[in-house]
């Protein structure tokens, strides 16, 4: 086997690969323990179909680099997801479910209207649930990656302690005059920039998982914030590592390979819980 993994790690994809994906699992893990915190985890299932219909478009556009449309669009959803769900009038899981699934919908009906892929089924399949595109990464396309992943991890650092006031006290935060709209909405553009980074790895419909199960995960073991944020990170970044290889070893399909490696995680962590008495 390690043969075979030294064969393999002397092609420069499967180390771009690996590169990408420990840096999008590392991103995901960050925000995600402040979104379970926040029962606000759902906004990542939310913006992962927007990035999916913002793709559909893309594609129908023939554009050479769908990041250039799929970010901002995301980006911009994920603003009016966040001001939408304070509304009196449309709650923020409402808001997220009404966008969700009409991004969903129409990104579906493009695709079908007017995509002049023979393999249309195909296509959809692979942007839902993850595809081998992860492997034929481009020197550009990695480097675009770790810019917006550095960015993402500088951001979290130097806003931590904000983030962890809103996290846990948005009523006190803002009393003490905490500009809590603002670094809710960094938090949202943080996370449709992770969705995005995420889509090629896992796809729109598991790209929650990236989010949620690192974190879960951590809360079975750990208590304070500081160390539930990371353990999720080195979690996470473990998990997409593993998951990654072996489904170049096995030739299973990356995005759910990584997921049943991070479900796995997320057993073995409630069990460690449990004997613990942490759970």
């Amino acid at each position: 086997m390690f043969e075979t993994l030294a064969l393999y790690f002397s092609y420069p994809f499967v180390r771009y690969a690996l590169i990408v994906g420990v840096l999008i699992a590392l991103c995901s893990s960050l925000l995600g323990v402040t979104l379970v915190l926040k029962r606000f985890s759902f906004i990542g299932d939310g913006l992962s179909h927007v990035a999916f219909g913002a793709m559909s478009v893309a594609a129908v556009l023939n554009l050479s680099n769908n990041m250039l449309l799929v970010l901002p669009v995301t980006v911009i959803c994920a603003i009016l997801l966040l001001r939408t769900g304070q509304s009196t009038k449309i709650k923020g899981d409402a808001a997220v479910a009404m966008i969700s699934v009409g991004a969903l919908a129409i990104g579906y009906l493009i695709m079908n209207l007017f995509s002049t892929s023979t393999n249309l089924t195909g296509d959809v399949c692979s942007t839902l649930f993850g595809s081998t595109s992860i492997l034929t990464l481009r020197p550009a396309e990695v480097w675009l990656c770790v810019a917006l992943s550095i960015l993402v991890v500088a951001a979290y650092i130097l806003f931590y302690n904000k983030i962890f006031a809103i996290t846990f006290d948005e009523s006190f935060s803002r009393a003490v005059g905490t500009p809590v709209g603002t670094y809710n909405l960094l938090v949202a553009v943080i996370i449709a920039v992770i969705i995005v980074l995420a889509m090629n790895l896992v796809g729109s419909l598991l790209i929650s998982a990236l989010v949620i199960f690192p974190a879960l995960s951590a809360m079975r073991v750990f208590r304070s914030f500081r160390s539930v944020t990371i353990c999720s990170a080195i979690l996470s970044v473990c998990c997409a590592s593993v998951g990654l290889l072996t489904a170049i070893l096995a030739g299973t399909p990356v995005g759910s390979t990584i997921v049943a490696v991070d479900i796995a995680a997320f057993f073995i962590f409630a069990c460690i819980g449990k004997i613990g008495g942490n759970a």
